[in-house]
C-alpha cells in the first residue's frame, strides 16, 4: 500500500478517518493524501477565477483553507508521516473518485457520523456513491473510533465466483495487518439455503486460497444487516469487509439500501472492495 486518500472538511469525523490513515500508513509505510472539495456555484464555473486578484475574498477564503489543512497536518499522530495536500473545485462525489484515479490511489478512508446519518462534506449519498462507485477499496470509520486495531476482520459475502478477484484485493489488505479472517454467509428466511450447500460453497470457495488464520461461519437472523452487525458484535471483530457492485452497492446476496445501511449504521468500520 503506497498511498491512502483522506476526504477532509474539518469536522471530528474527517479527524477520525486521518488518524484511521494514520495508524495504516505506519504499517504500511504509505503516504497521506488530504483532499478538500469546494464545490462551484452553478454560475462559476472558471476555476481560475477563484484565484484572481479581482477576488480578494476568495483568496482570503482559500488561504484559511490551506490553513486548517497545515493545522491538521501538524497532528502529532502523523509525525514521521509523508502527507500531502490538495484543494479543489469540484462536486465532493465525483471529485473524489477522480483524484483517486490520479494518484492511483490505495485507500480511500472517509469519515462517518455514525447511526445518525453522514454528515458535513458526506451529507445525503456521497459516502454510499464513493463506496459504490470506487475501483479501490474505501474504508467508512466512525467518530470516537480514530486508532483502532485491525486483529480480527469479518468478510461477509454470498462468496459465489464474481467475488474471487475482490477476495483477492481483501487479503492482501488483511495481510498487512496479520488478522485473523471471519468469513460469513448470512442465512435468513429470504435468502434461505440448506446448511450443507452453503458449508460446500464456503469450503470450495477458500479451497482456492492460502488463507490465514480464519473461521468459516454461517449466521441466521432477520435480515442480512442484522446478522452481519450481530455476528461483528458476537466475535468483538474490528472490522467489517464486504463486496461492493457498482450497479447494485454489493454482490448479489446484498441490495443498495444494506449497503447504504451498514456504512451509516455500523458502529464499526466498513471497508469495501469492489468487485
Amino acid at each position: 500500500m503506497k498511498r491512502i486518500l483522506v476526504p477532509i472538511d474539518f469536522s471530528d469525523q474527517a479527524e477520525c478517518a486521518i488518524k484511521t490513515a494514520a495508524r495504516i500508513a505506519r504499517e504500511s509505510g504509505a503516504e497521506i493524501f488530504l483532499l478538500h472539495m469546494l464545490n462551484l456555484p452553478m454560475n462559476e464555473t472558471d476555476v481560475s477565477a477563484h484565484g484572481d486578484a479581482s477576488n480578494p475574498a476568495k483568496i482570503l477564503y482559500l488561504r484559511k483553507i490551506h490553513q486548517k489543512i497545515d493545522e491538521a497536518m501538524k497532528a502529532p499522530y502523523l509525525k514521521d508521516i509523508k502527507v500531502s495536500e490538495e484543494v479543489r473545485f469540484h462536486k465532493t462525489f465525483s471529485g473524489i473518485i477522480d483524484y483517486s484515479h490520479e494518484l492511483n490511489t490505495d485507500l480511500i478512508v472517509m469519515g462517518s457520523q455514525g447511526a445518525t446519518g453522514l454528515k458535513e462534506m458526506f451529507i445525503g449519498s456521497n459516502t454510499e456513491k464513493v463506496v459504490r462507485n470506487s475501483d479501490v477499496p474505501v474504508l467508512v470509520v466512525k467518530k470516537g473510533v480514530g486508532e483502532f486495531d485491525m486483529n480480527k476482520i469479518v468478510f461477509a459475502s454470498d462468496f459465489s465466483e464474481s467475488v474471487q478477484p475482490s477476495f483477492g484485493r481483501f487479503l492482501e489488505f488483511a495481510a498487512k495487518f496479520n488478522a485473523s479472517v471471519h468469513l460469513l454467509f448470512v442465512n435468513t428466511v429470504h435468502n434461505f439455503e440448506p446448511t450443507k450447500e452453503t458449508s460446500e460453497r464456503l469450503q470450495n470457495f477458500v479451497n482456492e486460497y492460502d488463507l490465514p488464520e480464519h473461521t468459516l461461519n454461517i449466521y441466521n437472523d432477520t435480515s442480512i444487516e442484522r446478522g452481519i452487525l450481530n455476528f461483528s458484535k458476537d466475535i468483538e471483530a474490528d472490522l467489517i469487509a464486504l463486496n461492493t457492485h457498482q450497479r447494485s452497492g454489493l454482490s448479489s446476496m446484498f441490495n443498495e439500501s444494506i449497503s447504504e445501511d451498514l456504512v451509516n449504521h455500523a458502529l464499526k468500520p466498513v471497508v469495501t472492495f469492489k468487485l
